[in-house]
Order: C-alpha cells, then structure tokens, then sequence
C-alpha cells in the first residue's frame, strides 16, 4: 500500500521559509514521478513543482526562483524548499506521487503565512 506523508508546514512570518518534507512507503521514489501542490481556501488545487525520473525538474512560473522542489531516493523522501514567502502562499501543500496509471495523494500540510 502507497502512503505519502507530508510534514514541515506551519506558521511563519512574510519572507520567511519553510522546507516541506513528503515521506513514501510502499513505493521506491527513484523510478516515480513526483510532484508538489497546493490548495488555498475556496480555491481549485494548483500545480507547483514536478520532479521527474530522471531528476529533471519543471515548476509553475509563478513559483520559479522562490520554490525549489528535491528528493533524497536513501530516505524516500521528496522536499519542497519555499523561500521569500508571502501571504498569498497559504495553504494547504500536496505532495503526489504517479505511479503507472495510479496517482497517490498525502494528507496535506498547512503553511499560513502572516502578513
């Protein structure tokens, strides 16, 4: 059974940071696509980072030079490093994981950032 675990997020001060933490099992990440997202109140679920097999990786242009997506294969782990945050990244922080034709989701993580 796939299980994707997020953690990292919380309360933090406008143009702070924040690293999110997305922990696998029942999956090797090394040979998976993997992908951050978020979702702000009242609003539909957005695409930030995706980090391919091969390491390549592609973001959401907004979020290009702030946000930095990375995966650790030895702890099965993929992180979201948010820098220069801003109240407007409130939300709630997905990770995803595709494998073949299934899409696994996590609980999410809350990030809240004060103005």
């Amino acid at each position: 059974q796939v299980q994707l675990v997020e953690s990292g997020g919380g309360l933090v001060q406008s143009g702070g940071s924040l690293r999110l933490s997305c922990t696998v099992s029942g999956s090797i990440i090394s040979n998976k696509p993997l992908a951050w997202y978020r979702q702000a109140p009242g609003q539909e679920r957005e695409f930030l980072a995706h980090i391919a097999r091969d390491g390549n990786r592609r973001y959401a242009e907004s979020m290009r030079g702030r946000f930095t997506i990375s995966r650790d294969t030895a702890k099965n782990t993929v992180y979201l490093q948010m820098n220069n945050l801003k109240p407007e990244d409130t939300a709630v922080y997905y990770c995803q994981l595709i494998d073949l034709a299934d899409i696994y989701w996590g609980q999410g993580t809350r990030v809240t950032v004060s103005s």
